[in-house]
């Protein structure tokens, strides 16, 4: 076997190598420390002794949202927060909406500011926020009515714990790339989250869902207004400072996501070439010793980032030897995809299994769902080789504002 050969197979089974690793480190987490938490008991605490949370929704252009998102959030099982919307310029009826229910009810707040992003808003936000947590949520988004209950309860168990990220499950799934996300968010994120969560590490909190201790964040003097993903920048910023980071999964968070080839590509673009301005920006820090947990994350990224380049550039050359020597060995490419196959199925089952604790049904989309470790697969090599040149070149003195998203069909 030659060294080409070799490399060939490298290659192709590193997805399979870290399906196997991401299945037995969630399956770690899930047996020995996700099964073993307790029911929240802040219902029944005495209202002065339960901590006050301040839920920020910042918005722009979410007139069609609002109005279906604002009832749920009401009635939260939470028994202490407040709701602040910050309007972030939006062009439609976003800032008359939030108003409105701003005087309906006492525990809403809303803001208005000029675009200048989500950052921007969320730090707006964070300077007139009452509560000892602060939670970031997407316009768009429907909390389960327990989901601040369980992120609270994390936050409260560790000292160490700066922010906890929830479990985004899909809202949309009317077409066949909606019910390929659906499986996306158990069968790959879900398990990702819980094996990082092992070393105490999370690569990026959800955006749509996420808690943080409000001290944290003043600390570390809130969100960078010029990255391109705050959230990535956040998690990073929080870790290199010392916090941890934790992964509730019953903290569920449906949310609308793209059901468009085109609107999927650009969301997990912008998601590739946030989390490398994020691996660039925290390069100088994330080396010290302190920050010697970071390390297996960090490497990972940059092993899967040559992994992606290198790819492409070996299926350039195999089908190159193809069409003029015919020389490239088919059985063993049978053989590799096979060995992938297989480690793709056991991580299906695997996550499925686990995430039907949280929402029944699931396994409806077991089709989807054997099939899409591929398209993530795809994804996220085509999303690395254009986001990392992206991310290098961007001038990052702008304001990183918004862009208008794909929301389903």
């Amino acid at each position: 076997m030659s060294w080409f050969d070799v490399l060939n197979a490298t290659l192709f089974m590193y997805p399979a190598l870290m399906a196997v690793y991401w299945t037995i480190a969630a399956g770690y987490y899930y047996f020995f420390i996700e099964g073993k938490l307790q029911e929240p008991e802040f219902a029944r605490m005495n209202m002065a002794d339960v901590p006050m949370v301040s839920i920020m929704i910042p918005c722009y252009n979410e007139a069609d949202n609002l109005d279906d998102a604002i009832p749920y959030l009401l009635k939260l099982k939470y028994p202490k927060f407040e709701l602040i919307f910050i309007n972030d310029g939006s062009k439609d009826a976003t800032g008359e909406i939030i108003d409105r229910w701003a005087q309906k009810d006492n525990r809403i707040v809303a803001l208005h500011q000029e675009n200048a992003g989500k950052a921007s808003a969320l730090n707006h936000g964070l300077t007139v926020a009452k509560g000892k947590y602060v939670g970031c949520i997407d316009g768009d988004a429907v909390l389960d009515y327990h989901a601040v209950d369980y992120m609270v309860q994390a936050l409260e168990s560790n000292p160490q714990y700066g922010a906890v990220t929830g479990n985004p499950r899909v809202r949309n799934r009317s077409t066949i790339l909606g019910c390929l996300q659906t499986s996306e968010f158990s069968s790959i994120i879900g398990l990702i989250k819980r094996a990082q969560s092992v070393m105490g590490t999370i690569f990026t909190v959800s955006g749509v869902c996420c808690l943080f201790k409000a001290e944290a964040m003043q600390k570390i003097g809130g969100w960078s207004t010029n990255m391109i993903t705050e959230d990535i920048d956040v998690s990073w910023k929080l870790q290199t400072a010392g916090y941890n980071i934790v992964y509730e999964p019953r903290a569920l968070c449906w949310t609308l996501m793209p059901e468009t080839i085109s609107g999927l590509f650009k969301q997990r673009l912008r998601w590739a070439q946030g989390g490398a301005e994020t691996i660039l920006k925290y390069f100088p820090v994330v080396w010290r010793f302190k920050n010697r947990r970071l390390w297996p994350m960090y490497l990972e990224y940059f092993v899967t980032a040559i992994w992606a380049y290198a790819l492409i550039a070996v299926l350039c050359i195999n089908t190159y030897l193809q069409i003029t020597q015919g020389t490239f060995d088919v059985s063993a490419f049978r053989v590799l995809m096979t060995v992938l196959f297989f480690s793709f199925f056991w991580q299906y089952m695997f996550s499925l299994y686990i995430d039907s604790r949280y929402e029944k049904g699931l396994f409806r989309y077991s089709l989807y769902c054997i099939w899409y470790p591929y398209v993530y697969w795809l994804l996220n090599m085509l999303t690395l080789v254009f986001g990392i040149p992206k991310a290098i070149f961007r001038n990052k003195s702008k304001l990183a504002v918004w862009t208008s998203p794909d929301r389903g069909v």
